[in-house]
């Protein structure tokens, strides 16, 4: 069933009409520029929507919801790796969106007994090992997809945004997660909380942080193709690197990535876009 998240009457049908026992919330807009451009849009989506759900849950009776978040919470790292106590200062509106929710979801666990976990994933990444589902956004921001993509000769080549960090070799570092271990940590959530776990907020990132160029050059070493980049300036609001603690999500969940190695990623990622363009998805 597809509905829109603004129509209260009809969420609120949904959960009379279903019993539902839990929630797993991923609707939202996520691109970080278009915020700084449109904030409005993001407050009214992934804010004002996300309280409708709410609501219509609390009408519902239903008391358990995985949100997803994100590593966009804490704004500009004050350290590095990042853990789940390190401050929370948004540096755009996409991340302050998501941590309004996850305030809220702190108050109405506090009111309406609500039990909520809230998922930061770092950058999610790859497709479907199996080849069904695949990223694609419109427009595509995403490194390792419009990496891919320029590889194909079906994007422009790739601008990549400052080579002068403080990092091995210039370019940003970032912590990939695979889809697929993002959906595990969602389904290990759902039983933290049926079984009586307490509500809380976890990073889904590996510890382990790879540059811009390492990941062109895992997807030149993977594909076979040379991917088209030129060399910009920095982004404004850009850290060097972005890397999680992850070791709470470990203990609390008992999760543990298995596809997150970055060849595995890219892999991934590749056959996916290859099979597009062989007109197979």
């Amino acid at each position: 069933m597809e509905m829109d998240l603004t129509d209260r009457d009809v969420l609120r049908r949904v959960f009379e009409q279903y019993r539902i026992e839990a929630v797993i919330h991923f609707a939202a807009l996520i691109e970080a520029g278009e915020s700084v451009r449109d904030p409005a849009k993001f407050f009214r989506n992934n804010v004002a929507n996300t309280l409708n759900l709410l609501d219509a849950m609390q009408e519902g009776g239903v008391k358990r919801i995985v949100f997803s978040s994100t590593a966009a919470v804490y704004g500009d790292p004050r350290e590095t790796p990042m853990g789940e106590d390190h401050p929370k200062e948004p540096v755009n509106p996409y991340g302050e969106s998501k941590l309004f929710v996850e305030r809220a979801l702190g108050w109405y666990g506090q009111a309406y007994d609500l039990r909520w976990m809230a998922l930061r994933y770092f950058n999610a990444a790859g497709a479907d090992p199996e080849g069904e589902l695949g990223e694609r956004h419109d427009p595509e921001t995403h490194l390792i997809p419009r990496a891919v993509e320029a590889s194909l000769g079906r994007a422009a080549a790739l601008k990549v945004f400052g080579t002068d960090y403080p990092t091995s070799d210039g370019t940003a570092i970032r912590d990939y997660v695979h889809v697929s271990d993002l959906g595990q940590a969602h389904v290990l959530a759902l039983k933290h909380l049926t079984s009586g776990g307490p509500s809380m907020a976890l990073n889904l990132g590996t510890g382990k942080g790879y540059s811009v160029r390492e990941v062109l050059s895992t997807i030149e070493s993977v594909s076979g193709r040379k991917v088209p980049a030129e060399m910009s300036g920095r982004r404004a609001g850009d850290p060097a690197s972005l890397v999680a603690r992850s070791e709470r999500a470990k203990s609390v969940l008992r999760w543990s990535p298995r596809y997150s190695d970055l060849a595995t990623i890219v892999k991934t990622a590749v056959a996916w876009h290859a099979s597009r363009a062989a007109g197979k998805n």
